[in-house]
């Protein structure tokens, strides 16, 4: 099974799981976020990236930048460890990882979660690759990927034990696009996947594709 069907077993088991009034405040949420024009001025394919800079697990600050000067760089964008399909994402990039390091790229996750709890993302998964802390949502708005969760979404999450103030340690309730880029060693983009849907994510066999 690849990645687009483990995500989409898991939409479904979930969706038999939870109350349809539920499922319509994050149906209307996604609806929302498409008709807000956010993805249309994100960063694309063909654009050149900003300067990155941010701690990883345990603190190391990691420059895109230097990654850059031996090769590609492959950034994840992804919401928490929280998010279910965030996790099958990294297990699935995490399986692809020799294949990456093969083609002499580098991967990167990016998320607003503070290094405490990327470290336990990274334990949970067993990832190899690095995972970085984008500090308030500062690296996602550059790439405008950033969105403001309505209140109705964070009650509901809060009632599911998410507290994204504490895993971001800010009061903001943003979240960034769970978006995947290819960045060429010159800093421009050769590949976007930007879906307002965060049950949608780049399949690993794309993104080898387009590497």
């Amino acid at each position: 099974m690849n990645l687009t069907e483990e995500l989409k077993k898991h939409a479904d088991q979930s969706a038999a799981k939870i109350p349809l009034e539920i499922q319509n405040v994050m149906k209307k949420a996604i609806k929302d976020l498409e008709e807000s024009g956010l993805v249309a001025n994100a960063l694309k394919k063909g654009d050149t990236i900003p300067e990155i800079t941010a701690p990883n697990a345990t603190g190391k600050t990691i420059s895109v930048q230097e990654k850059l000067k031996t090769g590609k760089v492959i950034l994840a964008f992804y919401r928490g460890g929280w998010c279910p399909y965030c996790n099958l994402e990294l297990k699935a990039l995490q399986e692809i990882l020799p294949q990456i390091e093969e083609k002499g790229a580098t991967l990167i996750a990016i998320t607003p979660e503070t290094p405490d709890n990327s470290l336990s993302t990274t334990e949970k998964n067993a990832l190899t690759f690095e995972v970085v802390t984008d500090k308030d949502n500062k690296i996602a708005s550059a790439f405008n990927l950033t969105y403001k969760l309505p209140k109705e979404l964070v009650d509901i999450y809060l009632n599911f034990g998410i507290n994204l103030e504490k895993s971001n340690e800010n009061i903001s309730n943003e979240l960034p696009i769970a978006a995947t880029y290819i960045i060429d060693t010159d800093g421009a983009i050769v590949y976007d996947f930007i879906k307002e849907d965060y049950k949608l994510r780049a399949d690993t066999a794309e993104i080898l594709a387009a590497l």
